[in-house]
Order: C-alpha cells, then structure tokens, then sequence
C-alpha cells in the first residue's frame, strides 16, 4: 500500500507539473497566424547523462512539423552544447528529415551546462528576425543563477518565451528553470523520461502555440484529447 500510494502521489505532482505549464501559456503574446512559419529554437542539453534523452528526441522531434503543417508550418534550428565549452548551432528548417540528420550526427559528451549562451543565443537570433519561442530540455544546472535570470529577463522584454523541460526533480536546477521561465514570459514543466509520450504531447503543443498561437494550441487539444486536451481546457 505504501508504494502504491507513493506512486499514486508522484503520478498526481507530475500531472499538476504538466497542467501549470500548459495552463500559463494563455498569458503569453499572440504569435500572428499568416504566411509566415513559426520558429522554434529546439535547445538541448547533449552532456553524457542527457545520452538517452537525445535518442529518444531524435525520434519526436519530427512531430512537431506534422502538427503544424496546416497552421503555416514551423521552421526549427537545433542548438546544443556538450562537452568541454563546445556549443553549437544548425541553420534554420522546416524539413522534418534535415533536422533529424543534424541531430542523430551528434554524440552526447560530458561537460558542464552552458545555458547562458543558449540564452545569449535566443537574443541574437531575435535581433536578425523573427523567433516565435525558445525550448530547452535539460536536468542540471552548473551556473550562475543571477546571470541567467538576467538573459532571461532581456528575453522577456523581446515578447521571447522560454519554455523549460526539466527531465528529474533537481532542485536547484528547478529553482533557476523556473525564474527562467518566468522572467522569459514562458513556462517550465518537469517530465519524466520513462514517457516519451509526455515529451512528445508538450513538444507538440509548444510548436501548434508558435506556429498558430493560444487559439492553434485549444484546437489541437481538442483533436489531441488526453492530456493535451485536458490542459489546453484550462486556457479559456
């Protein structure tokens, strides 16, 4: 009964992590549904212990483009750091394949986090044109907090949300995330890995809300259903 109940209670935080994510995106800006794709800067963390992780967003990833094919379609770069002081960056696309090439190209090397120029990163790409949002997928933080939090603030100010995926429940990595998402205007949510399903649904529904905004994101939850579609209910 006492693991029952543990489970029961770790299950019942992981869908209140996922529900306030979801849940804060109806106060972001408007993303104008038009001839132009949404962008997505698809930022991840490729140290040794994110190996598993990788893999798994190598095969997801390309959902992303199926869902917002009718909506105008998405244009994503990949960006990613690993090893020592290594941080790289593809060209823009939106070909499912050329994304899926860049990324299984990559093997996952052991470092430190480099999170402040991702960040830096985001700001200069919103200075040369338009981005729509900003996804990083993690589960540490080696960093200065203050000098995050203070990006991430530069980052609010150019209407760029961050969205946070937080793999595990590292505290101190959760207290930086969450003041990242926050002062960004976006959202943090912690994942578990043992379900891709849950990374793929809130992948998914960051690049419908790039591609098409708040609108895209309730009409793809209704299609959805599940989990997507009880939290795309909470936007009203």
């Amino acid at each position: 009964m006492a693991k029952q109940s543990k489970k029961n209670a770790l299950d019942s935080r992981k869908q209140d992590d996922v529900s306030g994510f979801l849940q804060k995106l109806h106060s972001l800006p408007r993303v104008n549904v038009g001839e132009l794709k949404g962008r997505l800067l698809f930022c991840l963390d490729a140290t040794a212990s994110r190996e598993s992780m990788w893999d798994q967003a190598c095969q997801i990833q390309g959902e992303m483009f199926v869902e917002t094919k009718e909506l105008g379609g998405l244009e994503v770069q990949l960006v990613y750091y690993r090893g020592f002081e290594e941080f790289s960056f593809t060209k823009w696309t939106s070909r499912p394949d050329d994304l899926i090439k860049d990324m299984i190209s990559v093997k996952c090397l052991g470092g430190r986090t480099q999170i402040n120029k991702i960040l830096l990163h985001a700001l200069e790409e919103s200075r040369k044109g338009r981005v729509s949002a900003i996804v990083f997928v993690g589960d540490s933080m080696e960093e200065d907090p203050d000098t995050l939090c203070h990006i991430a603030g530069k980052l609010g100010m150019r209407n760029l949300p961050v969205f946070v995926f937080q793999e595990g429940y590292d505290h101190v990595a959760k207290s930086t995330f969450v003041q990242i998402a926050r002062l960004s205007g976006g959202a943090w949510c912690n994942f578990d890995s043992s379900s891709p399903q849950q990374l793929r649904d809130l992948l998914s529904a960051v690049a419908v809300y790039a591609a098409g905004g708040r609108r895209a994101l309730l009409n793809y939850g209704k299609n959805k259903k599940g989990e997507v579609l009880r939290i795309a209910q909470q936007l009203k």
